[in-house]
């Protein structure tokens, strides 16, 4: 355990930032499965954008962000064939 009032900070600051980030991560893989079922532009759309919005934040990585949104744009190309 930190005894330096900082790192008291820094650990509970880490606990937020870690429950924060793993809801946000939980909530894209979901997302990410429901379009497996159905594929509609406005659920990818949503798809694409909670995937911007954690790479921005710094959640994810900017290329996995491309990487889940480029699969996507692949399942509906085929999808509408």
């Amino acid at each position: 355990m930190a005894n330096i009032k900082a790192n008291k900070k820094s650990v509970r600051q880490t606990e937020r930032r870690a429950v924060h980030n793993k809801i946000v991560r939980t909530r894209l893989k979901s997302l990410v499965k429901g379009i497996v079922a159905g594929a509609s532009p406005e659920s990818a759309a949503q798809v694409a954008s909670a995937a911007d919005k954690a790479a921005k934040s710094g959640v994810i990585h900017p290329n996995k962000a491309n990487r889940i949104k480029a699969r996507l744009a692949k399942k509906l190309a085929a999808a509408k064939k």
